[in-house]
């Protein structure tokens, strides 16, 4: 399953899964494009790390709802690269509240960068991936895109959505070998969990039959497997990273 020579996007890739998705694919071969908005210094932190590991990486800055500053980000890419081959749309944020509490503001901001950066990434990287001799599209949902879950009505529509856009973007791209699939991770051990309460982690551990949140590398690992091209006879699925939870 190496990436040789490959070049991968993953957005949202300066800290938790997309970091590992980075290292991970730089780790196999592939020219790694680190996309960030904000965490400057993280971004830097994960080429090091990358570089370090004999890897290829550049981090670039887009805030991925702004549809200017990802053509200007796809530019970069072919100009230090060439051609994408493989884009991981994993940026996403979450504004948790009850839907009765929530604004029209909180859901527009999650459907903006959850979607529509989704959206201008896509748009942004399409033609090359149409034209890419393995070219991959691969989406990070999420379980709660399945499961729905309290206080995530926002995000949960999101991941969902991302489910259908997968799908239908298969469809598109089969005619020219292209595949697109989508990764649904369940709890992971990132930052994010850890700001979760210690009684609340436990409830969630209940709902899991291996009993444990999953490491990072496990969403890496799969993800990598779908950027190779042992995966070329797979596109169009959802491949849930949960422990055994249902949908």
């Amino acid at each position: 399953m190496k990436l040789d020579s490959q070049t991968c996007v993953v957005t949202g890739s300066s800290r938790g899964i997309g970091s590992g998705i980075a290292t991970e694919l730089g780790a196999h071969g592939a020219n790694v494009v680190v996309n960030y908005r904000t965490s400057e210094r993280e971004a830097y932190d994960v080429v090091e790390e990358i570089e370090a590991d004999g890897g290829t990486a550049v981090a670039i800055q887009a805030d991925v709802t702004e549809g200017d500053e990802v053509e200007a980000m796809a530019d970069r890419v072919r100009n230090a690269f060439g051609s994408t081959d493989v884009l991981v749309n994993n940026a996403g944020i979450t504004i948790d509240k009850k839907f009765e509490e929530m604004t029209r503001k909180e859901w527009d901001t999650v459907m903006d960068v959850n979607l529509g950066g989704v959206y201008n990434c896509t748009n942004a990287f399409f033609d090359d991936l149409k034209a890419a001799d393995e070219g991959r599209l691969i989406n990070i949902s999420s379980v709660v895109g399945q499961q729905g879950n309290y206080g995530q009505a926002n995000y949960a529509a999101t991941k969902s959505g991302l489910f259908g856009f997968t799908r239908t973007i298969a469809l598109e791209l089969a005619d020219s070998g292209t595949t697109a699939n989508c990764v649904s991770p369940g709890f992971v051990q990132t930052d994010m969990l850890e700001k979760v309460p210690d009684r609340v982690q436990h409830k969630i551990r209940k709902r899991i039959p291996l009993d444990r949140f999953a490491d990072i590398e496990d969403v890496a690992g799969l993800v990598r497997f779908l950027a190779s091209e042992d995966s070329s006879y797979m596109t169009g699925q959802v491949f849930g990273v949960n422990g055994g939870m249902e949908w």
